[in-house]
């Protein structure tokens, strides 16, 4: 006997190839929002006032394509700022905070000063764009595990106690902020980044001797 092959409703064999073309607009949708966000902080290293076509032209997409995820150049940046710390933060999270605090430190800050090397010309960008308040609120966060590292720092006896976590924290992003700075102007060497900001945190928040 033979089998008669059933056929779906047409109405049904077309929906389901709409379904089909929603999901794969969709995906490219979300791959051009990606390639948006991943191209900011690129264009804005080549010139920190790009503008929104030439970050559209770093992803390789529209100008009204980006638009379409971003409705505004201030809205791009924020988003990117946003993602990149939580990208940030998934990469700190491997550092091994155990152990002495100074050693822990310096591990930390190796860690941390890539991500600020390749974050700043984003965040000079947001700062421009940005209430300094909604940048504070974002890095609240981030800096957590540093906070959270210096104060069981001070608790233990290995840094100083004389001065707040909040100056020391301050101290961190001045200096890392100061070694971008001279790469850019050429007087400091990527690799050699690390050493020299640890060269200085590292005695600024040891105890005083006078304390000890």
């Amino acid at each position: 006997m033979t089998t008669k092959k059933v056929q779906a409703p047409q109405e049904v064999r077309r929906g389901t190839g709409a379904t089909a073309r929603a999901v794969n607009q969709r995906a490219d949708a979300q791959r051009n929002r990606e390639r948006i966000l991943s191209a900011t902080p690129t264009a804005l290293r080549k010139n920190p006032d790009a503008s929104v076509a030439e970050i559209a032209a770093e992803a390789g997409v529209g100008r009204m394509t980006l638009y379409g995820h971003f409705s505004s150049r201030r809205e791009l940046i924020e988003v990117a700022l946003i993602e990149g710390l939580e990208r940030g933060d998934e990469v700190l999270s491997q550092v091994q905070l155990n152990g002495a605090p100074d050693e822990a430190l310096s591990r930390l800050v190796a860690s941390s000063w890539m991500l600020v090397n390749q974050s700043r010309a984003l965040l000079m960008a947001a700062q421009k764009e940005l209430p300094a308040s909604r940048i504070r609120d974002l890095h609240t966060a981030s800096e957590a595990r540093m906070r959270g590292l210096l104060e069981r720092g001070q608790e233990e006896g290995v840094f100083r106690t004389d001065l707040p976590v909040s100056w020391l924290l301050t101290t961190v992003h001045v200096v890392m902020n100061g070694a971008a700075e001279e790469i850019a102007a050429g007087r400091l060497a990527e690799k050699d980044a690390p050493r020299y900001i640890n060269a200085i945190l590292g005695p600024a928040f040891a105890v005083p001797p006078s304390a000890g």
